[in-house]
């Protein structure tokens, strides 16, 4: 697990899963959607989202709509659809609002935590939270498993602007991690404070949450500058597609709001090693990972030389099979990842623990190879020829062995004795 994580946080989780339970319930009928909102109530809206630089103005009425339904019905009700948002906000392009809502997601002001299905497997619907400010990297990858995944697709979303957010964001945590800094570190309040104070000029920005000073100041750029002239037409193409992928949830899910229509980014960012050549292994992971850990383990090793990068995570998996030799345990597994990372940059990285991980790796590898009947690999056909030589060194060898053992002549007749009577079997 990472650092403590905040009260509100842990809080929320629990509410979370209370939610789920009663979705899960089936003589509770109704809408599963949930919506979630953990803060302090607030008549008017909280000046952080009218501060926010990154948001655009729809982005920002959508936010409302959907905290006006919150607050109307006492915090915990199903997510508006989309015709009940674009009716309050007077947005008439549903594709608009699929695309906010990713926006307030990439940026972490919306989080989508669960997944609801009945026992029997069926899918119900949706649990979301709502945030009074941005959640903090490690908060979010703690309710929202599928974070990093959802953000690296965001990165080629349909609409220039939500992929420009994608991208500022990992942009963002890049810079932060070649500054050596541990990404899902907690962050004290009045750091999150001094966040929102308003930057001294225009063309000064300050980190606001996700996004760096510099980021923020590339987006502002883009929102200004570059209006890009291909996006009403990226809306209007899309907009059947985004209709019909919304129908097959009744609550309009934000996991829906993105039509990744590449197989491939064109993010700057690094995501994943070129360990040298196809002939690598690829990267082998400690199971104890999960996703979002996995995708933030990948920026801090794409800061160190590749043939460096395997021996980091063998050397984090020996330690984490340590711990159950008696080794204090790591309750943060990307803060100790960060730790092998710099030491590699400085080159007074030691493979320790991990050496005897990369033998056992190595010689599970090497078994695998010397056993191909193991894998589904037949043995190559014989031939006749092949199969005559084989019986007949079979058949010398076992009269050899009768002789050695004073047997043969006393079980055989002596007609039998020429080998070439034996029997085949």
């Amino acid at each position: 697990m990472n650092e403590p994580l905040r009260p509100e946080t842990l809080a929320l989780d629990a509410l979370i899963e209370q939610t789920v339970a009663q979705a899960q319930d089936p003589s509770a009928g109704g809408d599963a959607e949930s919506m979630l909102f953990l803060g302090t109530r607030h008549h008017a809206f909280p000046t952080t989202v009218i501060k926010d630089p990154v948001l655009e103005p729809v982005d920002k009425l959508v936010w409302m709509v959907i905290m006006l339904g919150v607050q109307e019905t006492g915090g915990n009700t199903a997510f508006p659809g989309y015709d009940a948002i674009g009716n309050m906000a007077n947005v008439a392009s549903r594709s608009t609002i699929a695309r906010s809502i990713a926006i307030l997601r990439v940026t972490r002001w919306l989080t989508h935590c669960r997944r609801v299905r009945m026992r029997s497997g069926r899918f119900r619907g949706n649990v979301y939270a709502l945030h009074d400010e941005p959640l903090p990297l490690a908060d979010a990858c703690h309710l929202d498993a599928d974070y990093l995944t959802f953000l690296q697709k965001a990165t080629g979303h349909s609409h220039s602007r939500v992929r420009a957010v994608a991208r500022g964001v990992l942009r963002s945590m890049d810079e932060d991690i070649a500054l050596g800094r541990n990404i899902l570190a907690p962050e004290h309040p009045i750091e999150r404070r001094l966040q929102l104070i308003v930057a001294p000029s225009p063309g000064h920005r300050r980190r606001f949450f996700a996004f760096t000073g510099n980021v923020v100041r590339q987006l502002r750029r883009a929102l200004v500058t570059d209006q890009q002239p291909d996006d009403r037409h990226d809306q209007n193409s899309n907009l059947v597609k985004n209709d019909r992928v919304r129908n097959s949830n009744s609550g309009g899910s934000s996991s829906c709001s993105y039509i990744n229509k590449k197989t491939t980014t064109t993010t700057t960012a690094v995501t994943k090693f070129e360990l040298g050549g196809v002939k690598d292994p690829t990267l082998v992971y400690p199971k104890r990972l999960g996703d979002n850990q996995r995708g933030i383990a990948d920026r801090y090793l794409a800061t160190v030389p590749p043939v460096q990068r395997q021996p980091i995570l063998d050397e984090l998996e020996g330690r984490f099979l340590a711990e159950k030799k008696g080794m204090k345990p790591i309750y943060d597994e990307i803060r100790f990842l960060n730790s092998l990372c710099r030491l590699a940059k400085q080159g007074k990285f030691e493979p320790n623990l991990g050496l005897k991980v990369r033998q056992r790796r190595e010689g599970h590898e090497a078994g695998s190879q010397r056993t191909p009947a193991a894998a589904g690999v037949s043995a190559p056909a014989q031939s006749d020829h092949q199969r005559e030589q084989r019986l007949a060194v079979s058949r010398a060898s076992l009269i050899s062995i009768r002789e050695c053992l004073g047997t043969y002549k006393r079980l055989l007749p002596a007609a039998d004795c020429d080998t070439s009577k034996m029997p085949t079997e």
